[in-house]
């Protein structure tokens, strides 16, 4: 990565430079306690970092980490329609415990009219399930990211949830934008232990066997035998869309 520098207002209105990582510090990254993680996060990205949340299973965990080490971040909350329920309540009761303000964006195409013309895409193959990923998820992220100036974006993937999430580093490019892996590298255990600890809120589905939380349509509860991917998309892809790489920051609707 090269070493570039940004100029960004402070809220004197005095101009900022901001020194992108280099290679050497990204390196270190993994080294850190979570504390200087988001510390190495401000110094090369402030005021130019998004966060964004699903207010899915393990939401709260990022989410307070945000509140508690970098509360400036604007957090994003990708609105795709198909939401569950339980997961529009559960994000009202994540920002009024946690006092978080979370901007939300939804695609600029409503879930009647995408119906209309593309029928069901989630019970597409393949290439209809990249299609609904692109309308409903990355368009939208890519307005944020555009609307609020950020290059980086932090996400609460862990290497644990995925085969493909295992190949991960904490700090990538993703076409135009940097993502930003704070817990990367966190196991279950420490994400049960920090809801403990901090008498964070569950999601409401997980009692009912859900372990991956998505749009209604394509998200199951876990059944033996089958891991956490198999119960998104009935197996066929685990990524929305938003996490691949060849899609944030080129798609436009």
């Amino acid at each position: 990565m090269n070493l570039q520098v940004s100029n960004i207002a402070t809220e004197s209105g005095e101009v900022a430079s901001v020194l992108a990582p280099t290679d050497s510090e990204i390196a270190k990254f993994g080294a850190l306690d979570i504390a200087d993680r988001f510390a190495w996060i401000n110094q090369h990205y402030a005021g130019q970092v998004v966060a964004s949340t699903s207010a899915g299973a393990q939401a709260a965990v990022m989410l307070h980490l945000i509140k508690k080490h970098a509360p400036n971040i604007p957090v994003v909350f990708i609105d795709t329609g198909y939401h569950f329920p339980e997961t529009y309540q559960y994000l009202e009761t994540l920002k009024e415990k946690l006092k978080l303000e979370i901007q939300v964006y939804s695609p600029a195409i409503t879930a009647a009219r995408q119906e209309a013309i593309y029928g069901k895409l989630w019970e597409g193959d393949k290439e209809a399930l990249e299609r609904y990923g692109l309308i409903n998820k990355v368009e939208p992220m890519n307005r944020a990211l555009k609307d609020l100036g950020a290059t980086a974006w932090i996400s609460g993937l862990r290497h644990i949830q995925s085969r493909g999430r295992g190949n991960l580093g904490f700090v990538m490019n993703q076409t135009r934008t940097t993502k930003l892996y704070p817990i990367l590298d966190w196991t279950n255990e420490q994400i049960d232990t920090y809801y403990y600890l901090y008498g964070l809120p569950a999601h409401p589905l997980l009692e009912k066997g859900y372990v991956s939380i998505g749009d209604w349509h394509s998200t199951k509860p876990l059944e033996e035998g089958q891991s956490a991917e198999d119960t998104r998309f009935s197996g066929i892809k685990r990524e929305c869309g938003l996490h691949e790489a060849s899609n944030v920051a080129d798609y436009q609707i």
